[in-house]
């Protein structure tokens, strides 16, 4: 490849027309009527007042400031500190791939795709459309089983894709080296666009929908009075407002800093390098596919008949933005001996391209999130301020349906998809340290093309939160992931066992883990096993008289007016019956509780609280999650230990299910010990302040030596909880998913005093009946041992119809099979019909994995019965070997 024409500086920014005056010079179609930009060549006085500023002039801003406007918002204000479009959108490889790991992402992206083709007919503004499709290659066969994946749960999605083999790859991509590659996934309707085009459309639109936009202009502080939004300082004034969107980028992370109540916004830069080629000598079309080489760690499109070639290495260089401006971040150097390993690879995946010329080596800003998504919603403890940034390289891909989603929340109050997995407040301050950030930042950008097989782990900004018991159980031989920034026990490897080729065992198949979480399991349904299960989310509510009650009444769907000592599983639902905290309820005193949540609800579950709290100097909500540690003590032997213990009875008759009491264990007083495991196993749960936590974690496991006791991990807990059709928040309940949907109408009182939050929406849901439902599927002619597994997301086919997808799944050791969560819906000639359960009963289901369908039997209920019979018959054989003897 030839080098003879590069240039070093950046191209220009967009060239933006401007309108001063309603009606002004516009030209180029009926949208552009009534267009306002204001530049600096004539800056007139900034608004006094606003019902929301936006702060960031790049394809994200507009999409939120379009998509607001579409609804029907006014006085939307966009503020730029540069020019529109100069940021990250004029450097974006104007790629939208609907090839993403999550199907949110997907759904964000394909919508951005149908938007940005209709703005040229609802702007006349050219946004560069082209849809040329792509090709995502596979070099080696576990490459190949992950598109496979992605193909079926893209077609689940109603996306059209296709696997193909080398010989298609060829045809499609004359260019493309095929020599060594297994298979690749076709995506048809992926497309390219011009971003600087896409951004001014998009500006374009929102203008004339009434959005007013200044450019030049930065915004220096968010102001807040009694906890919410009320005005914004910027270099050219104040503004008033009610809302605040942060779409600000690389600075997304520096401005929530700058507020007078801090946001955090955990999200870092990166240097993104991408080349640019002169015209090929055979100019390549401008609809040849997009070419996605992951093993290569590159992407490559069509560009002005030549190469636009970029990628993700290995070995990422930080951005440092304190203190520096916009200018200096973007007008960054080159660096051709950083690009070498692209550029080879790029050579090696299209040999023809080693004649052609180098017209520029383009390096230019990304920023990036601690776990590769990117950061949408209301932040926690600051309201009216929405953040909308970190988009990890996908920026113009997601940033229409993103912005959608975040226009849908600001005005309805929730988005019209389970965001979830984007949410901020999936994040808590500890996430904000800038150490952590580039740490983290340098693994997550090549972990793009990385090769993720299930249950992969990050392996930088670790040991962030762990239990008092970390130390200890580590030379034991725990294995850990991380939640939340907590650090959780996967498994514990047995003295012997090979721990290097254990940790780096990676596979779609039968995991070398196997038989030692099959042990855990067997110890749990047999002895005891102890699971440290600190990381769960702890808070207590007081009050000085029924106000606690009074809010739990109001939040919760079951009846918390429960006798002192009790445990109350319970959903808090949103006004449309979804579930916004799956948690369960002690009741310490009579105007005490005691509430468990998920790890991943702490910021959550908090924010939804206070939300919805009265300002009462008497009600106090306190996060106790640090000082508490957890033990579950799980199976039939796990009262023989607490008993020894404690010196008191923890039989059913002394100590019935549900049910909290604070003993004395060992030495340590105070313990909350609690009748319940969230595995559906017999077992014990051990709140104990940290102080106390090594001395009880000590006594439990030498009085239990005699009743075989051993540690367990989290997959073991997930293997248990599957079986028994325990649903988890985060995995299978989410804010769109209703009690009755998922067979949980026992924990909810309709005829409590308390008219609950979601109470009518459920009344109305019952009355229609549910057209969705949560079920149970056991897979059959699977082979554990040569099959792929199913791990989530995998689309389910009733009587050969797609129905819905899997949620989540594990092995179940006691049924020597898979087995898999997930929704169905019902479908009559396209609209949404009524399930029953004769409509489940009677149909056929297939769970496909990979491609492949796999027969599986459908259940509405848990098999705890199916257990009860087979431990029946195994003692009724045990009795008659005895008697026969």
């Amino acid at each position: 490849m030839r080098g003879g024409a590069w240039c070093v500086c950046p191209r220009a920014p967009v060239l933006l027309r401007r309108w001063l005056c309603v009606g002004g010079g516009a030209s180029g179609g009926q949208a552009q009527r009534g267009v306002r930009f204001f530049s600096s060549e004539a800056p007139p006085t900034l608004p006094a007042r606003a019902r929301v500023l936006i702060c960031g002039g790049g394809v994200v801003g507009t999409s939120v400031a379009y998509h607001l406007a579409k609804l029907g918002w006014t006085e939307i204000l966009l503020l730029e500190q540069g020019r529109l479009g100069a940021g990250t959108t004029r450097f974006c490889a104007g790629i939208v791939s609907v090839a993403k790991p999550l199907s949110i992402e997907s759904q964000m992206a394909d919508y951005s795709s149908a938007l940005y083709e209709r703005l040229q007919q609802e702007t006349g503004v050219s946004t560069g459309f082209v849809r040329t499709g792509s090709l995502c290659l596979a070099q080696n066969q576990d490459r190949f089983l992950s598109l496979k994946r992605l193909a079926s749960r893209l077609k689940a999605l109603g996306v059209a894709c296709s696997i193909i083999k080398p010989k298609e790859v060829s045809k499609l991509h004359p260019l493309v080296n095929i020599h060594d590659l297994v298979g690749a996934l076709h995506l048809p309707g992926d497309a390219v666009v011009s971003p600087p085009d896409v951004n001014h459309a998009m500006a374009v639109a929102a203008a004339a929908n009434g959005v007013q936009i200044f450019e030049h202009t930065s915004v220096t502080h968010v102001l807040m009075k009694n906890g919410h939004v009320a005005a914004v300082e910027t270099d050219r004034g104040s503004v008033e407002c009610e809302y605040f969107v942060n779409c600000a980028g690389q600075w997304a992370y520096e401005l929530g800093q700058s507020s007078e109540v801090k946001v955090s916004v955990p999200l870092h830069g990166c240097e993104h390098f991408y080349l640019l080629t002169k015209p090929l000598s055979e100019p390549l079309p401008s609809d040849s596919p997009v070419v996605i080489d992951m093993d290569g760690r590159i992407y490559a499109r069509s560009w002005h008949g030549g190469i636009l070639s970029g990628g993700f290495e290995k070995n990422p260089k930080p951005i440092f933005t304190e203190g520096r401006n916009q200018l200096e971040v973007q007008n960054m150097q080159e660096d051709w001996d950083h690009f070498e390993p692209m550029l080879s690879a790029l050579l090696r995946r299209m040999p023809a391209l080693e004649a052609c010329e180098v017209q520029q080596l383009v390096n230019c800003p990304e920023s990036f999130t601690p776990d590769m998504r990117c950061l949408m919603g209301e932040t926690p403890g600051a309201g009216g301020y929405f953040v909308l940034a970190g988009m990890n390289s996908s920026g113009l891909s997601f940033a229409g349906g993103a912005g959608k989603f975040l226009a849908e929340w600001m005005t309805h109050g929730y988005p019209s998809a389970n965001v979830w997995p984007l949410d901020i407040k999936r994040f808590g301050n500890l996430q904000s340290s800038r150490t952590f950030l580039r740490h983290r930042v340098m693994e997550v950008m090549p972990l793009l093309y990385e090769l993720k097989v299930p249950r992969w782990d990050f392996q930088t900004g670790r040991q962030l939160r762990t239990s008092p018991l970390y130390d200890r159980l580590d030379t034991q031989g725990a294995r850990w992931m991380e939640k939340h920034g907590f650090e959780r026990a996967k498994y514990f490897v047995p003295a012997g066992k090979d721990l290097l080729a254990l940790d780096q065992s990676k596979t779609f198949y039968k995991p070398d883990w196997f038989d030692i979480v099959g042990a855990e399991v067997k110890c749990c349904k047999e002895a005891v096993c102890v699971i440290d299960m600190s990381s769960f989310t702890k808070f207590e509510l007081t009050s000085s008289g029924d106000q606690a009650l009074h809010l739990l009444q109001r939040l919760c769907a079951n009846d918390l007016d429960v006798p002192v000592g009790h445990i109350v599983h319970t959903g808090m639902l949103n006004a449309r019956g979804g579930y916004e905290n799956d948690c369960s309820v002690v009741r310490l005193s009579k105007n005490s509780f005691f509430i468990i949540s998920p790890t991943d609800q702490q910021v959550h579950c908090w924010s939804w609280m206070k939300q919805h709290m009265p300002s009462d100097p008497q009600l106090h909500l306190e996060d106790v999650s640090w000082k508490y540690t957890a033990l579950n003590l799980i199976g039939p032997r796990a009262m023989d230990v607490l008993s020894e213990l404690s010196y008191v009875s923890m039989t059913p008759e002394h100590f019935p299910s549900l049910f909290c009491k604070e003993m004395s264990v060992g030495y340590a007083n105070g313990i909350r010990v609690m009748s319940m495991t969230h595995t559906g196993e017999p077992g014990f749960m051990l709140y104990i302040p940290i102080e106390y936590a090594l001395h009880v974690y000590n006594e439990v496991m030498s009085v239990g030596q005699k009743y075989g006791i051993r540690n367990a991990g989290y997959y073991a807990l997930r293997s248990l909880r599957i079986e028994k059709f325990f649903a988890f928040w985060g995995q299978d309940l989410d804010s769109f998913t209703t009690p009755l949907e998922c067979g949980r109408e026992f924990r909810v009182k309709f005829d409590k005093d308390t008219d609950f939050l979601g109470r009518a929406a459920l009344l109305q849901q019952r009355e229609l009946g549910v057209t969705r439902r949560f079920l149970m599927l056991v897979l059959e002619d699977h082979d554990a041992e040569l099959d792929l597994w199913p791990w989530w997301g995998e689309p389910i086919y009733r009587s050969g119809q797609l129905a819905g997808t899997t949620s989540s799944s594990a092995y179940s050791y006691t049924l020597q099979r898979h087995v898999c969560l997930g929704f169905i819906r019902r479908l009559e000639d396209g609209a949404p019909a009524v399930i029953t359960p004769e409509f489940i009963n009677r149909g056929d289901y297939e769970v496909e994995i990979a491609g492949q369908r796999f027969p599986a039997k459908a259940k509405l209920y848990p098999f705890s019965s199916l257990f009860a019979q087979q431990r029946r018959r195994k003692e009724d054989l045990e009795l008659s070997n005895f008697q026969s003897k």
